[in-house]
């Protein structure tokens, strides 16, 4: 029998992207204060926060639901570019899954694909422009296979962004510079699937 996860995994989830964004947040500001505007783990931090504690006061009812409130406290509560594309990502992975009550992993990886896909129509990027859909792409698509599997490829996909230049968002300013740098979008994206596969790992979810 195929595991499903209902809307209460997905609340977890989050919560433990939360804390984990904010034991990383001065990790993921360095990185930024490299090549972006050193900022991107203290919004972050605010805007993980805020999801937690919404989630926690107003449980949401569905998988779906859980992503898309998750999506708009973010895009209301985060500053710069990490908000708008994160809290895209989790909206268009809501929509996606509709109002279906529980949900399997490859049902989730469907919702994640459309979610990256989302956010490289909204930042204008593809994987290989050092952003973080060098972690997410590879990761939903992984997910397909296991929660592990997506955990490794996003940890990877944020480990090959070191020798690219970047060529789009603020670190493109920098041109050759951004070389040798390792991007903090795809960092923080990584957080998200290593949090998702310690989440399932709880639950004796390996799969």
């Amino acid at each position: 029998m195929t595991e499903t996860f209902g809307a209460e995994f997905l609340a977890r989830w989050l919560a433990a992207v939360a804390g984990s964004v904010d034991r990383e947040a001065d990790r993921l500001t360095e990185l930024d204060s490299a090549i972006g505007d050193a900022d991107h783990g203290a919004n972050l931090k605010r805007g993980f926060a805020a999801v937690a504690e919404t989630l926690a006061k107003e449980p949401p009812g569905t998988p779906g639901a859980v992503l898309t409130t998750a999506g708009r406290q973010l895009i209301s509560t985060v500053g710069g570019a990490s908000g708008p594309l994160y809290g895209t990502l989790l909206r268009s992975a809501g929509k996606a899954l509709g109002d279906e009550e529980r949900v399997g992993r490859e049902r989730l990886a469907e919702a994640f694909g459309a979610g990256v896909e989302a956010v490289a129509r909204l930042g204008g990027a593809q994987v290989g422009d050092k952003t973080m859909l060098d972690a997410l792409a590879p990761a939903a698509e992984a997910l397909r296979e296991s929660f592990a599997a997506a955990r490794a490829a996003a940890e990877e996909g944020a480990l090959a962004t070191v020798p690219l230049r970047a060529r789009k968002g603020r670190a493109s300013y920098l041109g050759e510079r951004s070389v040798g740098h390792q991007d903090p979008g795809a960092t923080s994206s990584a957080l998200l699937f290593a949090a998702l596969a310690d989440t399932a790992a709880a639950e004796g979810e390996e799969g």
